[in-house]
């Protein structure tokens, strides 16, 4: 019998969160090697199923993206939208510049990491049950959704229980402590980033990765 799958606005509010049905656009095209703008014509078409959300924002379906990987690129399987040699890194930043200086770091440090960059807390909540980063590297002061309540609802979703969590933040650990806190799990650091340290701790979780994989 299959399963019908859930609207987004199901998933993202349910007590076991998990948006595993669908993915965001940018994902998608990461994982078909093609631009945002490529994939979004292959939805207009008809070639790709996909839907909006309440808030207008596209939802693919992923049984819609591997029948259109079987069809067009058969040497892919769906285990490669996970490549397990590789450190699955998504970094949540709202701050561009921040962002830039991430990515300059990271392609420095030449490591097996595979990252993902995102510029809003909702569009990290859209992909991230599809994309089950190994890290996940966030700020808290973001507008609309922000890091805190993100982080909030990623908790829920027992799939990403293993995941881990580096919150890089300016807020006070009171105003954090007021907010609810952050997951036991999540490693508190306050800005301005150390990119030695960070680059000790992704190095450390890339060795981690390929001893246990």
């Amino acid at each position: 019998m299959l399963r019908e799958p859930k609207t987004f606005e199901a998933a993202i509010t349910a007590t076991d969160f998990s948006s595993e049905d669908y993915c965001g656009t940018s994902y998608a095209a990461k994982v078909l090697g093609l631009s945002v703008a490529t994939v979004q014509s292959l939805v207009e078409k008809g070639e790709i199923e996909a839907w909006k959300t309440l808030g207008g924002h596209r939802r693919i379906s992923l049984h819609s993206l591997n029948a259109y990987l079987t069809k067009y690129s058969p040497q892919l399987s769906r285990a490669d939208l996970h490549p397990k040699h590789r450190l699955r890194v998504l970094v949540v930043e709202d701050d561009e510049a921040a962002r830039d200086l991430y990515r300059c770091h990271f392609e420095e440090w030449d490591l097996p990491v595979d990252c993902t960059w995102m510029s809003s807390a909702l569009d990290a909540l859209m992909d991230i049950a599809s994309m089950r980063p190994d890290l996940l590297i966030a700020d808290l002061s973001m507008p609309g959704v922000d890091g805190i309540e993100m982080l909030r609802t990623i908790k829920r979703n027992q799939h990403l229980a293993d995941m881990q969590i580096v919150v890089i933040s300016g807020m006070a650990v009171e105003a954090i402590a007021a907010r609810g806190g952050l997951p036991p799990q999540a490693r508190l650091v306050q800005k301005p980033v150390n990119f030695d340290w960070l680059q000790g701790y992704v190095t450390a979780l890339v060795m981690a990765n390929a001893k246990w994989r």
